[in-house]
């Protein structure tokens, strides 16, 4: 770039919709999806000025919706979707508590090393969610703390997305963008090529080796021991009691002619916090576990309560009701084989987020009664039915089994992390699974096939031979991330087409002066890095890779390096909760924004050193 680009008013325009969309994601005006729409709407709106064909060609308006990397992302999400349906995870955690012992540190490594290797052929959100159990039930069964285990696996995850081109949500956009970006630049400049499924592997795998090390050298002096979850070893029911109060007895109790609940609805009547927690309830011959606000109380009524035995004993004698000796009517629905206290984590992508729990009807469409909400550092048991539902918050529920697994498939909105019996795992499609994923990866690898088309012929193998079926297969499609990441491309495009990209790299490389090219590509990875803790990894991608392609060509470097260089960074993202996996994790592990800051400084600077010293030894 030898002339000086002249700021024009298409460019001013462009980076006023850049700020405005920085100023969505970073304040959370709108949900990111929303504001991913919002923008692609403002761009197209463009069209509309006298004498203008907009921003972005009409036509090409929602080409992100069609795009290589969107329908990867979806082909992953379901082929992730299909492994776990064949119960792989459930024989995977007896194999690593059989190889690792109880010792911390081996078993910091095996998960670390599995979830990190796991992720790079899947999204790493969905790694770490189905790892959430695996997790829960080593540090049970080896009474470890589940604390120190979490946030090595969940960093691990984050690191496992560097180590393919399919492991992460920028990665796999990486090579759209870098096309869009070929389009675009200037006569006599070479095109870059795309990479590979493995041309980003040594730099991924020293990353992971980085996470790996880092905590199993330096773990003991990082990684914090929540004293609010002692209960972390030992049995379901004395966890339950140590963590949340909740003792898991259940009374069963028959309303007399004279109990003043005759003809109220359960919504009448707020036992969670006084008597504990109605959770079943039978009028005649209608018996319903975790029954609906609106079930009325008949006399003759026979409800199952949770709660301490003294709280429950003087609900009783307020309302005159009669304690029985035993279960008799609930003895069977109620059992620990069919029913029991579960945590289920609100997922960073769900759809509760900002509904409470009684607008989200947990009751009514879920058959879950809500115990107990973990949040931070905080149990909450008062006032749940308006408590307004976060990402991460951990529900503690009453729930039977065959309930729990429709919430457990429903991985965009929530995280079931109680290890609980399935009746729906297929083993016997584990063959299926394993060969429709090989086949692929062999498509990928040996084939020029566009990936889009190699990964969505295994995820549709994984659907015809029943090992996930289809109404599944859409459940498992994050939807919220399609459309995010549909719906910035355009952006992108926008940036390049107007010069805007071009214009700021050239201010970028002014104000730089003559410094060498790794320079340059350090303070690109640090903006990176920067802005993945202000917005989502693919936002920041999107709005990068332009800019930092145009910079690596006023420098005379690598423009496909400086683009990958983006991609990696915006996995470096560990300081605070804002990456979905550190959000996931946050309310299991009982964390605090301090944790992460803790242990996420040191290797947030170590993945930059690592990052630049692999990439100038490997580009």
């Amino acid at each position: 770039m030898t002339e000086i680009i002249q700021l024009s008013p298409e460019m001013m325009g462009v980076m006023g919709i850049l700020a405005f969309t920085i100023y969505l994601f970073t304040f959370e005006v709108v949900r990111v999806d929303v504001a991913a729409i919002v923008v692609m709407v403002l761009i197209g709106l463009t069209s509309i000025i006298p004498g203008y064909d907009g921003l972005v060609d009409s036509e090409q308006l929602f080409s992100g919706y069609s795009s290589n990397a969107v329908i990867s992302i979806v082909a992953v999400m379901i082929i992730g979707a299909g492994l776990d349906r064949t119960g792989i995870m459930g024989q995977l955690a007896g194999k690593i508590l059989k190889l690792s012992g109880a010792t911390e540190g081996r078993v910091i490594v095996f998960i670390s090393s599995v979830v990190g290797i796991l992720s790079s052929f899947m999204q790493n959100i969905g790694a770490a969610a189905l790892f959430l159990p695996v997790v829960n039930r080593i540090a049970r069964r080896g009474n470890l703390a589940s604390s120190r285990l979490l946030m090595p696996m969940g960093f691990c995850a984050i690191l496992g997305g560097t180590v393919t081109m399919v492991g992460s949500s920028p990665l796999i956009l990486l090579n759209d963008l870098i096309e869009n970006s070929n389009n675009a630049l200037p006569a006599g400049i070479p095109r870059m090529e795309t990479f590979g499924l493995f041309s980003v592997t040594p730099v991924g795998i020293a990353l992971l080796l980085l996470g790996v090390c880092y905590f199993v050298f330096l773990g003991r002096f990082v990684l914090p021991v929540i004293k609010h979850k002692p209960g972390e070893s030992g049995s379901m029911l004395k966890y339950f009691k140590e963590v949340y109060g909740i003792a898991g007895e259940v009374y069963e109790c028959k309303m007399t002619r004279e109990s003043s609940l005759v003809g109220k609805t359960l919504s009448d009547v707020d036992a969670a916090g006084r008597a504990g927690w109605i959770v079943a309830l039978r009028t005649g011959d209608d018996l319903r576990v975790a029954p609906r606000g609106d079930s009325e109380f008949r006399e003759g009524s026979e409800m199952a309560i949770m709660g301490r035995r003294r709280e429950v004993f003087d609900f009783a004698e307020e309302y005159a009701l009669r304690i029985k000796n035993e279960m008799d009517v609930f003895a069977d629905v109620l059992s620990t084989t069919n029913a029991g206290i579960a945590e289920i984590v609100i997922m960073p992508d769900s759809a509760m987020i900002g509904k409470s729990i009684k607008e989200a009807e947990i009751r009514k469409k879920y058959g879950a009664t809500v115990l107990s909400v973990f949040r931070a550092d905080d149990v909450i048991d008062q006032g749940l039915g308006d408590l307004v539902m976060q990402s991460g918050d951990t529900l503690v529920v009453h729930i039977r089994w065959g309930q729990l697994i429709p919430i457990a498939d429903q991985r965009h909105d929530f995280a079931v992390v109680t290890d609980f019996p399935r009746e729906d795992i297929r083993p016997e499609k584990t063959k299926y699974a394993a060969a429709f994923f090989f086949l692929a990866l062999y498509l990928v690898l040996f084939t020029d096939m566009r990936l889009s088309i190699a990964l969505m012929t295994g995820a549709a193998g994984m659907i015809l031979s029943g090992v996930i079926k289809i109404e599944e297969a859409y459940r498992a499609i994050g939807w919220q991330s399609v459309f995010l990441l549909a719906s910035l491309i355009p952006l992108g495009m926008a940036m390049e087409n107007s010069g805007t990209a071009a214009w700021m790299a050239q201010q970028i490389l002014l104000m730089l002066g003559g410094v060498p090219v790794w320079v340059l590509q350090a303070v690109i990875a640090v903006m990176a890095t920067v802005f993945t803790l202000l917005m989502s990894n693919v936002g920041a991608t999107v709005l990068l890779v332009p800019l930092a392609v145009n910079i690596a060509i006023g420098a005379g470097a690598n423009p496909a390096v400086f683009a990958l260089t983006v991609a990696l960074a915006t996995s470096n993202s560990f300081l605070i909760p804002t990456h979905q996996v550190n959000a996931l994790i946050m309310g299991p592990g009982g964390y605090r924004v301090s944790d992460f800051l803790k242990a996420g400084s040191i290797i947030t600077v170590m993945f930059l050193v690592v990052m630049i010293a692999m990439l100038t030894l490997f580009y």
